[in-house]
């Protein structure tokens, strides 16, 4: 075997790889605690259920707006990683502040501002992800990126009922303790991730930076954000089960069903990221997307038709899992290698595949 092609091969697991891995695990290990909790929380502020949904809806919509302006800023720098380690603080800072809430509408300002950190911070730490790795290894960094995600998002839930037992359901405790894998995330960015020395961008307009991507991109990017118009944040699916559960098995014992199941969607989305990052690799990445996509329609449908009952919610958050693990990983990767094709040069001149 050609020595270049094997060391290329094996050059994917770096210290920038595992350490945006590791700062993704402990974020979402951050805020997991507090969206685990989120819906009993704002039941405790005697607040409707609506407004998950309105916190949700604005908090992801912000945060879309913020990773389009700070993708298009940041490329004018010669330096991004300072950027991301300011995103994980303010994110860790808004999660922590729903301690401080006392109506729904702080909650929303607070997730607003965490949301937003996340937003700057997201195109940030993909752009680092995606110039630490050759082409041909952007599933697997990006499947390994989304599987440690996941895992905080296991032991997010996991920490969050074991500290409300420990704090006999003291919810400004428990957000309190998300500061600390919060800001762990904004060290391990800063002190661990290495940036690859890069040219900044010329400045053009937004417009003009638009319409230089190409034409087969920007179909892409367009079926993306129709499947994202109709997609919707998990956490209600944690709502969803504790109120159709609740006739049957009491508010309580349906909250705890839910954020076990919760639990189990996360399990799912850890595992199935690892494998997704792998077939994108080895077949052709937009056909595996595309059934990552319809699998969506399948939780859909089963949301609507099946009886409510344990097992089928447990099938509703088995498949979310697996579908947004197959997501997530494909559009990152598929975005990357996108780009990568109109920006071959140092990038392919960088790696000896």
């Amino acid at each position: 075997m050609n020595p270049l092609r094997s060391s290329a091969k094996s050059a994917w697991l770096n210290r920038t790889v595992i350490g945006i891995g590791l700062a993704s695990l402990l974020s979402d290990w951050s805020h997991e605690i507090a969206t685990a909790a989120l819906p009993a929380f704002l039941a405790t502020l005697g607040v409707a259920a609506a407004w998950l949904g309105v916190i949700e809806g604005v908090s992801d919509g912000l945060a879309s707006f913020a990773k389009m302006a700070s993708g298009y800023y940041t490329d004018r720098l010669p330096r991004r990683k300072p950027i991301a380690v300011a995103g994980y603080i303010v994110t860790a800072l808004g999660t922590a502040a729903f301690g401080l809430a006392t109506n729904a509408w702080h909650v929303l300002f607070a997730r607003a501002s965490a949301w937003l950190g996340r937003g700057v911070r997201t195109p940030v730490r993909k752009a680092l992800l995606a110039a630490s790795v050759p082409p041909a290894a952007y599933g697997r960094a990006f499947g390994l990126e989304r599987a440690m995600d996941t895992m905080g998002a296991i032991v997010g839930p996991l920490s969050a009922l074991a500290i409300l037992e420990a704090t006999q359901h003291n919810y400004r405790a428990l957000f309190a303790w998300t500061l600390l894998p919060g800001l762990l995330a904004a060290a391990v960015i800063g002190f661990v991730v290495n940036e690859r020395t890069r040219s900044a961008v010329a400045h053009v307009s937004f417009g003009e930076r638009l319409r230089s991507l190409p034409h087969p991109y920007r179909k892409f990017v367009a079926a993306v954000a129709l499947f994202g118009a109709g997609d919707f944040a998990h956490s209600m699916l944690i709502l969803l089960a504790a109120q159709k559960l609740a006739p049957s098995l009491g508010a309580a014992r349906a909250a705890s069903i839910a954020v076990t199941l919760y639990v189990l969607h996360n399990a799912f989305y850890a595992g199935f990221s690892l494998l997704a990052g792998y077939l994108a690799d080895r077949i052709p990445k937009n056909l595996l997307l595309a059934a990552g996509y319809a699998l969506a329609g399948v939780m859909t449908i089963a949301i609507i038709v099946l009886p409510p009952t344990v097992w089928t919610m447990a099938a509703v958050f088995v498949i979310g899992g697996t579908y947004i693990a197959v997501e997530e990983t494909l559009e990152d990767s598929l975005c990357a290698s996108w780009l990568t094709k109109v920006t071959t040069g140092w990038r392919l001149a960088s790696w000896p595949l």
